[in-house]
């Protein structure tokens, strides 16, 4: 029988919106498929309770003898989807982190991790994450398991508190596109940050891994995405039309271009693929 569950839970608490989501999967006998992981304005920190993450930048990769094989996950910004193969049954928890909050929490900028889509966990965080991952897996509530991973965070914020801060202009500038949700010019930003275009997006750059203008597309994406996430959910047909409008593209066709380069199909398509993941409940990561 096949079964698929989705579990929310608020890890973040105390740690000053560093975790924006964390969410528990579990899944078996469901059919194996290829899983592509969007671009999101949050870091990805995924620990596998099964097999590792088998994955790649395309399909191919993915399935192939090159792929990336990490039973913890460290995933940067980046502008196009990752594959993930999914297996008929696997577990894990996903963690949707603010990128500003890297410094704290895995001890380097979210920049750091721009080049590669994924990253080993132990080599982000230490042998100390593995210890953290056995501890999950052999414990058998939700409760327990996002009670530790909790925990864990904690422990790492606190050791992280005086570490080099963030800059304060970058800080208010990724501030300012998430109360604009991406729109906005370049110009408008910069000059609210009193620095130049051209400044604002070398320092915003080294420390997220993107310019302002992709993150503020992405930012933008996001919130197209969960709302076409949110209608399928609620066992509506998604306008896209509306979409659009209220999330700030010019037209149903801008949607669609942005929907193609970070997900590599058209909405319509995508939707096909994730309908069952979405009405299990997953898909919402970074708005709940």
């Amino acid at each position: 029988m096949s079964s698929q569950k989705f579990v929310r839970a608020g890890v973040g608490r105390g740690l000053g919106g560093m975790v924006v989501s964390a969410v528990g999967y579990r899944s078996q006998g469901i059919p194996p498929r290829l899983h592509r992981g969007l671009p999101s304005p949050y870091l990805t920190l995924i620990f596998s309770l099964d097999g590792p993450v088998v994955g790649g930048v395309t399909p191919e990769q993915a399935r192939g003898p090159g792929a990336s094989r990490e039973e913890i996950v460290v995933g940067g910004l980046h502008q196009r989807p990752a594959y993930i193969v999914q297996p008929g049954c696997e577990a894990g928890v996903q963690l949707a982190v603010h990128p500003l909050a890297a410094r704290t929490l895995l001890g380097l900028p979210a920049g750091a991790l721009a080049s590669d889509l994924v990253t080993s966990g132990t080599d982000v965080l230490g042998k100390r994450v593995a210890e953290v991952r056995e501890r999950l897996c052999e414990q058998r509530s939700w409760a327990d398991r996002f009670a530790t991973l909790g925990g864990y965070l904690r422990e790492r914020a606190a050791a992280g508190e005086g570490g080099t801060p963030v800059r304060s202009e970058v800080a208010e500038a990724w501030a300012w596109l998430a109360r604009h949700r991406g729109a906005g010019t370049l110009n408008g930003l910069a000059e609210h940050v009193a620095l130049s275009p051209r400044r604002l997006t070398s320092v915003f750059r080294a420390e997220t891994g993107l310019s302002p203008k992709q993150a503020a597309r992405l930012t933008r994406f996001q919130h197209a995405r969960n709302a076409v996430v949110r209608a399928v959910a609620a066992g509506r047909a998604p306008d896209l039309a509306r979409v659009a409008a209220d999330c700030g593209y010019y037209d149903h066709s801008h949607l669609v271009r942005d929907f193609r380069q970070y997900t590599g199909v058209s909405p319509t398509a995508w939707l096909a693929e994730e309908c069952r993941n979405i009405q299990a409940g997953g898909h919402l990561y970074g708005e709940e």
